[in-house]
Protein backbone atom coordinates (compact mmCIF):
# COMPACT_ATOMS: atom_id res chain seq x y z
CA UNK A 1 0.00 0.00 0.00
CA UNK A 2 0.74 3.57 -0.81
CA UNK A 3 2.16 5.75 2.11
CA UNK A 4 -0.03 9.00 1.45
CA UNK A 5 2.42 12.58 2.05
CA UNK A 6 -0.29 14.66 1.83
CA UNK A 7 -3.09 16.40 -0.33
CA UNK A 8 -1.69 18.94 -2.54
CA UNK A 9 -4.11 21.79 -4.16
CA UNK A 10 -2.74 23.92 -7.53
CA UNK A 11 -3.61 27.29 -7.63
CA UNK A 12 -3.01 30.24 -10.65
CA UNK A 13 -2.98 33.39 -9.22
CA UNK A 14 -1.11 34.89 -6.41
CA UNK A 15 -4.08 36.34 -4.91
CA UNK A 16 -5.20 33.02 -4.69
CA UNK A 17 -2.74 31.32 -3.20
CA UNK A 18 -2.50 34.26 -0.26
CA UNK A 19 -6.36 33.05 0.16
CA UNK A 20 -5.66 29.52 0.01
CA UNK A 21 -2.99 30.13 2.82
CA UNK A 22 -5.10 32.17 5.27
CA UNK A 23 -8.04 29.96 4.80
CA UNK A 24 -5.37 26.52 5.65
CA UNK A 25 -4.01 28.33 8.50
CA UNK A 26 -7.80 29.93 9.85
CA UNK A 27 -9.14 25.87 10.00
CA UNK A 28 -6.26 24.99 12.43
CA UNK A 29 -4.13 23.13 9.95
CA UNK A 30 -0.40 22.68 11.51
CA UNK A 31 2.12 20.94 8.90
CA UNK A 32 1.73 22.57 5.42
CA UNK A 33 3.45 24.54 3.31
CA UNK A 34 3.10 27.15 0.25
CA UNK A 35 5.20 26.12 -3.36
CA UNK A 36 5.46 29.37 -5.17
CA UNK A 37 7.60 30.47 -8.00
CA UNK A 38 8.22 33.78 -6.74
CA UNK A 39 8.12 35.52 -3.36
CA UNK A 40 4.50 36.41 -2.45
CA UNK A 41 4.44 40.00 -0.14
CA UNK A 42 2.34 38.94 3.05
CA UNK A 43 2.27 35.30 2.49
CA UNK A 44 4.13 34.58 5.67
CA UNK A 45 1.82 36.20 7.49
CA UNK A 46 -0.93 34.80 5.82
CA UNK A 47 0.68 30.67 7.05
CA UNK A 48 1.16 32.58 10.25
CA UNK A 49 4.57 31.74 10.23
CA UNK A 50 7.03 33.76 12.73
CA UNK A 51 10.35 35.49 12.62
CA UNK A 52 12.69 33.53 11.25
CA UNK A 53 15.89 32.33 14.27
CA UNK A 54 18.72 32.17 12.00
CA UNK A 55 19.80 35.63 12.75
CA UNK A 56 20.22 34.18 16.63
CA UNK A 57 22.75 31.66 15.35
CA UNK A 58 23.95 34.53 13.46
CA UNK A 59 24.67 37.12 16.60
CA UNK A 60 26.34 34.02 18.16
CA UNK A 61 28.39 33.12 15.28
CA UNK A 62 29.37 36.65 15.26
CA UNK A 63 30.12 37.46 19.46
CA UNK A 64 32.23 33.73 19.43
CA UNK A 65 34.13 35.08 16.15
CA UNK A 66 34.78 38.08 17.59
CA UNK A 67 36.08 37.30 20.78
CA UNK A 68 37.98 34.64 19.45
CA UNK A 69 39.89 36.92 17.21
CA UNK A 70 40.91 38.41 20.60
CA UNK A 71 41.82 35.63 22.70
CA UNK A 72 44.07 34.78 19.33
CA UNK A 73 45.95 38.23 19.82
CA UNK A 74 45.99 38.11 23.43
CA UNK A 75 47.47 34.93 24.24
CA UNK A 76 50.15 34.76 20.75
CA UNK A 77 51.05 39.13 22.53
CA UNK A 78 51.00 37.52 26.38
CA UNK A 79 51.76 34.20 26.23
CA UNK A 80 53.04 32.65 22.88
CA UNK A 81 55.73 35.04 21.56
CA UNK A 82 55.87 38.02 23.99
CA UNK A 83 57.76 40.57 22.80
CA UNK A 84 57.24 44.30 23.68
CA UNK A 85 57.37 46.72 20.98
CA UNK A 86 58.12 50.40 21.20
CA UNK A 87 57.44 50.47 24.82
CA UNK A 88 53.34 48.99 24.43
CA UNK A 89 51.67 46.32 25.96
CA UNK A 90 51.67 43.05 25.63
CA UNK A 91 48.31 43.12 24.32
CA UNK A 92 46.36 45.82 23.68
CA UNK A 93 42.17 45.75 21.85
CA UNK A 94 42.86 48.34 19.47
CA UNK A 95 45.75 46.73 17.78
CA UNK A 96 43.96 43.50 16.76
CA UNK A 97 40.46 44.84 15.82
CA UNK A 98 40.96 44.22 12.29
CA UNK A 99 41.49 40.80 13.01
CA UNK A 100 38.86 40.29 15.46
CA UNK A 101 36.36 42.02 12.91
CA UNK A 102 37.14 39.93 10.05
CA UNK A 103 36.37 36.58 12.85
CA UNK A 104 33.79 38.14 13.79
CA UNK A 105 32.39 38.19 9.75
CA UNK A 106 33.95 34.44 9.00
CA UNK A 107 32.11 33.49 12.01
CA UNK A 108 28.88 34.75 11.50
CA UNK A 109 28.69 33.84 8.07
CA UNK A 110 29.30 30.17 9.49
CA UNK A 111 26.14 30.79 12.45
CA UNK A 112 24.22 31.72 9.45
CA UNK A 113 25.01 28.94 7.11
CA UNK A 114 24.83 26.28 10.05
CA UNK A 115 21.32 27.81 11.32
CA UNK A 116 19.70 27.65 7.64
CA UNK A 117 20.70 24.02 7.46
CA UNK A 118 19.36 23.16 10.80
CA UNK A 119 15.57 25.33 10.49
CA UNK A 120 15.85 24.33 7.17
CA UNK A 121 16.46 20.45 7.73
CA UNK A 122 18.85 20.62 4.98
CA UNK A 123 20.21 18.61 3.35
CA UNK A 124 17.19 17.36 1.59
CA UNK A 125 17.42 15.60 -1.55
CA UNK A 126 14.29 14.36 -2.27
CA UNK A 127 10.69 15.72 -0.99
CA UNK A 128 7.43 13.92 -2.06
CA UNK A 129 5.93 16.98 -3.90
CA UNK A 130 8.73 16.50 -6.24
CA UNK A 131 6.90 13.44 -7.12
CA UNK A 132 3.84 15.30 -8.50
CA UNK A 133 3.68 15.29 -12.31
CA UNK A 134 3.22 19.37 -12.80
CA UNK A 135 6.09 20.18 -10.05
CA UNK A 136 7.93 21.99 -12.87
CA UNK A 137 5.12 24.45 -13.22
CA UNK A 138 5.30 25.56 -9.50
CA UNK A 139 8.59 27.10 -10.21
CA UNK A 140 7.39 28.55 -13.42
CA UNK A 141 3.78 30.12 -13.20
CA UNK A 142 1.66 28.06 -10.70
CA UNK A 143 0.93 27.91 -6.99
CA UNK A 144 0.37 24.82 -4.37
CA UNK A 145 -0.67 24.24 -1.07
CA UNK A 146 0.36 21.09 0.55
CA UNK A 147 -1.12 19.78 3.51
CA UNK A 148 0.90 16.71 5.10
CA UNK A 149 -0.67 13.81 6.43
CA UNK A 150 1.23 14.00 9.57
CA UNK A 151 -1.29 16.96 10.72
CA UNK A 152 -3.55 16.48 13.36
CA UNK A 153 -6.25 17.27 11.10
CA UNK A 154 -5.79 15.07 8.37
CA UNK A 155 -8.22 12.73 6.93
CA UNK A 156 -8.03 11.87 3.36
CA UNK A 157 -11.44 12.11 2.35
CA UNK A 158 -12.44 15.65 4.19
CA UNK A 159 -8.48 17.24 3.55
CA UNK A 160 -9.27 16.76 -0.29
CA UNK A 161 -13.53 17.98 0.23
CA UNK A 162 -11.67 21.07 2.19
CA UNK A 163 -9.42 22.00 -0.07
CA UNK A 164 -11.74 21.54 -2.93
CA UNK A 165 -13.81 24.20 -1.75
CA UNK A 166 -10.93 26.73 -1.93
CA UNK A 167 -11.52 26.17 -6.18
CA UNK A 168 -7.76 25.13 -6.92
CA UNK A 169 -7.55 24.26 -10.27
CA UNK A 170 -7.03 20.33 -8.88
CA UNK A 171 -6.33 18.61 -6.04
CA UNK A 172 -4.35 15.81 -5.99
CA UNK A 173 -3.11 12.90 -3.36
CA UNK A 174 0.62 13.02 -3.17
CA UNK A 175 2.67 9.92 -2.43
CA UNK A 176 5.65 9.17 -0.50
CA UNK A 177 7.26 6.96 -3.10
CA UNK A 178 4.61 7.12 -5.61
CA UNK A 179 3.40 9.92 -8.50
CA UNK A 180 1.14 11.86 -7.58
CA UNK A 181 -2.66 11.12 -8.17
CA UNK A 182 -5.58 12.87 -9.38
CA UNK A 183 -9.12 12.63 -8.04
Amino acid sequence: MKKIHGMLALFDTAPAIYQAANTVREAGYKQWDVFTPFPVHGLDGAMGLKRSRVPLFTLVGGFVGFWTGMFIAWYMGAFDYPLIVGGMPYFSPVFPFPVAYEMTILFAAFGTLGGMFFFNRLPMHHHPVFNYEKFRRLTDDQFAVVIEAGDALFNEEETRRFLEELEPLEVVAVYEDEEAVSA
